[in-house]
């Protein structure tokens, strides 16, 4: 699976800012750069550049950047000034199909010398390390864990904010296997169309189902998440699970589920180009604000033994203890 994320372009850093509140030339470089860019005016900002900014930041780079944001988030409808992050001074920025914060520095020439356009995250948000809702693993039977772990090695999820402490969740058979025949029908992944089940008892807050499997070899590069079921724990921990197979989600918006209630059936959808399961923690609903938090299960079986509060690293095969009644 490729990993879920939304890249802005950052330019270069500024010189130190030294005001701990908005001062009128921040407000003035500010308000005309808002007004430039909604009015397509990239070579009026690319013109407030310092020398050193317009050599990081080409003409050509600065026209392409903002005619491709003005694409995909339109134009800027609000501005709130935060505070003083040092070099820059921090904004909040309402676009109309989107909230980002924009942090921007000057020089003594009132010349822009450094700004980002990134995804705002509150300073209120949760600060959750690790799960403490007791879980156990969404599935039946042994899988083996593909992506896991925390380092970039063993996860490549690690290097997104949201999806640092991500699972890929696949089954492997005796040859090392993910398919049987020629992998090339969604049917022959092992995991295609198992069951996916609540790891704990919680709230449906979002149910996605409406997208189509892929072809394996194949991306839906437009719904990264593919099929879609978040849960929210008593805890406020929100688990994601990404790439559900086609109208296969049993559960609904606003439905409380019972830890082991069957929530859908795994599948190829998103951006996904396997079967597979992927499986991750975060602090809020919103992924393009979210920070992963590490998942421990309470008790599994890992590699034929029995661990408590166990975080899986890839390779391992993983399965739920059956207890007998």
């Amino acid at each position: 699976m490729k990993k879920i994320c939304l890249i802005i372009f950052v330019a270069l850093i500024g010189a130190n800012v030294y005001a701990q509140s908005e001062n009128s030339e921040y407000k003035t470089v500010v308000d005309n750069f808002i007004n430039y860019y909604n009015n397509n005016q990239s070579e009026t900002i690319f013109n407030r550049f310092s020398p050193d900014m317009q050599q990081a930041m080409p003409l050509q780079k600065t026209n392409e950047f903002f005619a491709g944001l003005k694409q995909q988030f339109g134009k800027i409808t609000e501005r709130n000034f935060i505070k003083i992050q040092s070099p820059f001074a921090v904004y909040q920025i309402k676009f109309e199909r989107g909230v980002f914060a924009l942090n921007i520095s000057i020089d003594s020439s009132s010349k822009i010398n450094g700004f980002s356009i990134r995804p705002y995250i509150p300073d209120n948000l949760p600060q959750i390390k690790r799960n403490t809702t007791k879980l156990i693993l969404p599935f039946n039977g042994e899988w083996t864990v593909f992506w896991g772990g925390d380092t970039e090695e063993l996860n490549y999820h690690v290097v997104d904010n949201a999806q640092k402490n991500a699972f890929d969740f696949v089954i492997i058979d005796e040859s090392g296997k993910s398919f049987k025949n020629s992998g090339s029908n969604n049917e022959d992944y092992h995991c295609f169309a198992k069951d996916l089940i609540a790891p704990c008892d919680g709230e449906v807050v979002l149910a996605v189902d409406g997208i189509k499997d892929n072809k394996p070899g194949d991306m839906n590069q437009f719904f990264p998440t593919g099929n879609t079921v978040v849960l929210k724990t008593d805890k406020g921990e929100y688990i994601y699970f990404c790439h559900f197979k086609h109208h296969s989600i049993k559960v609904k918006e606003g439905q409380k589920v019972k830890q082991g209630e069957l929530l859908g059936l795994c599948g190829n959808s998103g951006r996904s180009s396997e079967a597979h399961l992927h499986f991750h923690i975060q602090n809020t609903e919103d992924m393009s604000i979210a920070t992963g938090v590490k998942c421990y299960f309470e008790k599994i079986e890992v590699n034929k033994e029995i661990k408590t509060d166990y975080s899986p690293i890839k390779k391992d095969k993983i399965q739920n203890i059956i207890t007998k009644e």
